[in-house]
Formats: structure tokens, C-alpha cells, sequence
């Protein structure tokens, strides 16, 4: 029996509900899945079944959204998210770690949540989805990757200013990032000897200390000492050269040392089509590449192919 995904409903005001049923639409007879949150808040044209448990999904999966039901507390109008409900959204994402930790799915595709309509209403502790599953699986490292068919990319550094990036950047924090960023690609993505490409922090990666020493001082002996270990590494590499097509072809993923150097990168080649995942984690969880859209909720507006996308690669790393 090949075990679901499980799809966590996210800001019920928000996109969400509908993304997830079109993606089901799509991938019904592909990828086993199951929907967890309040069925009221599904569109009213998408087949679904109430199940009782996460072991009926494959069998009703290719003829109706199998739901596992997860009422929440407040009312829901597309676009205006309701704080009565942020503790029922939280409750959904630890309900589905506990359903994939035990065995009972493959993995977790969360839909994307509204962080101050849980922080108003439950006193949500966490920057976002990855640091609360973090604490969830017992307080991993986690690392995030942007995936889509052309590039991987992960950010060493995410949401801090950039004035901050050369102070958060550590020899600690970067071997971190390669080793679970090796090790996830090995495990969940199947590349045996994965190959990492490193970039520089500065632009044209210091060029010989004239725009910055970081490259000279510490991040390349450092990414030397890490390959004499045994780690497939090219770098620090300038960071505008690193992803044309030839360039890409030469590795499995880019480590970045700040957020946006990462982002704009895929966001440009794949807009549509990334998808977030979270590397450290014992289990699977992936994310579409979006947030709640609030302004088109409700108006059969969303573009479901980065949920799509999302689903696909869940199920794939859970194979893996």
C-alpha cells in the first residue's frame, strides 16, 4: 500500500482549500493524498470523502478529496482571516507530524499559513512553518531549499536584513547548511555523491579581496577544508555567473549565503513551479513556493502549480 500525502489546510481565508483541490483534481490517479482541515471551507465544487483515519486516502483518493476531518472554531470569509481559527491551524500541523511520524503517511505538503492571525489568536511562538516543525520532530537543524526541475537553491542565511548577513554568516552556520543540504539530497532526492555549488558573499566573490576579504579570509579555506572531508564542492563562486544553463548542469544544488541571492535565481527560471522544502527533518515536508494570497481568495484565481509541483515532490522524496 503506497501512503498518502497529507495536505494540512493552511489559513482556511487564504488560497489554500482551493489550490489543494485543484492539485488533487490533477493528481488524483498519480499521488495518493488526503486533505486535513474543516471540509465547510473546501470549494463547493470539489468531490470529497470524510475518512476516519489516514488508511482509507489510497482508496478513495483517485474518485473524491479523501478529508480527515479537523474542525475549527471560527467563522471563514475569503481574504479575512479570523484569529478564532489560528489555533485550529496550528493543531492541523502537529496533527499531520504526528500522522507522518508515526507511519501512517509519506510525508507533509502544508498549504501557506497567515503568521499574524496566529500570533494574534494563539500566540503562535515561531517565525513560520519551518521552525515549528523543527520543534515538533525535537528541535533539528533544518535548512530550506527552493526546488523546481531547473535549480535547487539553498540560502545559508533567510530573513534577516542584509546588513546583518556578514555577522550571522559563520564557519558553524555554513557547514551546517552543506552537510544537511548533502545529506538531504542524498536521502530524500536520491543523488548519491551529490555536488554543491558554494557562492561568494561578495560580488564577483571578493575578486581577490578589492570588494570584500570574507572569500579570502575564511569561506574558501573553509569550503577546502570540507572537500578534503570527503564533500563535493565548487566555490565560493561569483554569484552572478553561477546560474546560467552550463552552470547549472555542473551541480545538484546552490548553497547561497543570503536570501535573496537564492531566490531571485528560481523565482526568475521557475516562478510557478518552485516548491519549499525543509531539509533536517526526519520526515518529508514540502510547501508551495506562496503565500495566502488573501486578495484572490476565494475568486478561482489561484494558480495551483506550485501546490501541484509541491505534491509531486513530496511524493517523490518520500520514495526516495
Amino acid at each position: 500500500m503506497t501512503l498518502p500525502i497529507v495536505l494540512t489546510c493552511g489559513e482556511p481565508a487564504g488560497i489554500g482549500p482551493e489550490i489543494a483541490a485543484r492539485a488533487w483534481a490533477t493528481l488524483a490517479d498519480k499521488v495518493p493524498m488526503m486533505w486535513l482541515g474543516d471540509p465547510r471551507h473546501l470549494p463547493a465544487d470539489v468531490p470529497f470523502e470524510i475518512i476516519d483515519s489516514a488508511a482509507q486516502a489510497g482508496d478513495v483518493s483517485n474518485r473524491a478529496l479523501p478529508v480527515l476531518t479537523h474542525r475549527l472554531a471560527g467563522v471563514v470569509s475569503p481574504g479575512l482571516p479570523d484569529p478564532a481559527n489560528a489555533q485550529g491551524v496550528i493543531d492541523v500541523i502537529a496533527r499531520a507530524v504526528d500522522l507522518v511520524m508515526s507511519g501512517a503517511a509519506a510525508g507533509v505538503c502544508t498549504a501557506p499559513i497567515h503568521k499574524k492571525a496566529l500570533k494574534d489568536g494563539a500566540d503562535f511562538a515561531y517565525p513560520g512553518h519551518t521552525e515549528y516543525l523543527a520543534a515538533l520532530a525535537g528541535g533539528c537543524d533544518v535548512v530550506m531549499m527552493l526546488a523546481s526541475e531547473q535549480l535547487r537553491v539553498v540560502p545559508a542565511t533567510i530573513h534577516i536584513a542584509l546588513e546583518d548577513v556578514s555577522r550571522a554568516l559563520t564557519p558553524a552556520l555554513l557547514r551546517r547548511t552543506i552537510e544537511i543540504t548533502h545529506d538531504g539530497l542524498r536521502d530524500r532526492f536520491g543523488v548519491p555523491a551529490p555536488r554543491i555549488a558554494i557562492s561568494g558573499l561578495n560580488p564577483h566573490a571578493g575578486e581577490g579581496g578589492a570588494m570584500g576579504r570574507q572569500e579570502i579570509d575564511w569561506i574558501a579555506p573553509f569550503v577546502s577544508q570540507m572537500r578534503s572531508e570527503g564533500y563535493e564542492l565548487r566555490g565560493p563562486l561569483p554569484a552572478d555567473t553561477m546560474f546560467h544553463a552550463a552552470a547549472r548542469a555542473s551541480y545538484d544544488a546552490a548553497i547561497c549565503m543570503y536570501h535573496d541571492q537564492a531566490l531571485i535565481p528560481i523565482k526568475t527560471l521557475d516562478f510557478d513551479r518552485g516548491v519549499n522544502v525543509t531539509l533536517g527533518l526526519p520526515f518529508v515536508r514540502t510547501s508551495p513556493d506562496h503565500g495566502t494570497a488573501l486578495d484572490i481568495a476565494g475568486k478561482n484565481a489561484a494558480n495551483p502549480s506550485s501546490m501541484i509541483e509541491a505534491i509531486r515532490m513530496a511524493h517523490r522524496m518520500a520514495a526516495a
